[in-house]
């Protein structure tokens, strides 16, 4: 199945940040995107819905031709992979560890905050992985479920006075923790990064999953025999459960290019 696509799937549109990422470092390789804005946010719902939205999601991947998948998606990374490796076999990326292992790096004093979804920090996935690493890193994690409808709600609110407002206001947790890393623990977040960055100040670096798990994917392919030895140019598929007229233009501005290849779906058909 070395001629297979890759296959990546997100709540809505906050994947594309990692799919720009994979299209950069494997521009050869055919790549189908599922985003189910329909039903995001799904960082409020129960993990057992969780589990179905995305088990419905690799279904809908792995008919149309996936030879491995990408979790580009916190809360479906840390609330479903178990109910995932029992129902498939194939390679599966996920974007908690490769993160959590390029913030607790990047860190210096092993402070270390995280922000996510409320099922995300619930589920303390980012907090076990850099416990896993070092029991004596510190973790401080904050739930910021109005950051997933801000983004979603369209360009002109990723950097508006109002999404500072909620940041300075999640953001307050975290005085006097002397965090000098921040892992943005769910993929929406980096179209927020400008009104993230000025609200948490210069001083904390800020991670996103999108460069480490594009890398991981490529080590992968490679390790399982998969990567495509042709050097002509990937096809690229794109889906969404939500209206193209919608999705179209957040795509468009996330990638940089134009989406023509835009359809619609309903996997939980």
């Amino acid at each position: 199945m070395i001629n297979g696509k890759i296959g990546v799937f997100d709540s809505g549109i906050g994947g594309l940040t990692v799919l720009k990422e994979i299209i950069k470092q494997l521009p050869n390789e055919d790549i189908i995107y599922f985003g189910d804005g329909k039903r995001t946010p799904y960082g409020g719902k129960s993990k057992q819905t969780i589990e179905l939205f995305a088990l419905q999601s690799m279904k809908f991947l792995t008919q149309r031709g996936a030879k491995a998948i990408v979790i580009a998606c916190n809360t479906v990374s840390s609330n479903a992979m178990d109910a995932i490796k029992q129902h498939y076999d194939l390679p599966i990326i996920e974007v908690i560890s490769t993160t959590a292992e390029l913030a607790y790096n990047k860190s210096e004093n092993k402070n270390i905050g995280v922000i996510g979804t409320k099922a995300t920090i619930e589920s303390h996935s980012y907090e076990k992985a850099l416990k896993s690493m070092d029991t004596k890193v510190t973790v401080h994690q904050k739930s910021c479920p109005l950051f997933v409808p801000l983004a979603e709600e369209g360009v002109e609110w990723w950097e508006d006075e109002i999404t500072k407002m909620v940041a300075k206001r999640y953001f307050s947790f975290f005085d006097n923790t002397d965090i000098d890393t921040l892992i943005l623990g769910c993929t929406h977040y980096p179209l927020l990064k400008n009104s993230i960055r000025q609200t948490i100040g210069n001083d904390v670096c800020l991670v996103d999953s999108a460069y480490i798990t594009a890398k991981q994917t490529k080590i992968m392919l490679e390790k399982s025999g998969l990567l495509k030895k042709s050097s002509s140019k990937g096809i690229l598929e794109i889906y969404t459960s939500d209206s193209i007229e919608r999705f179209m233009p957040m795509c468009n501005a996330i990638l940089g290019m134009d989406c023509l290849n835009i359809n619609k779906c309903d996997v939980g058909e």
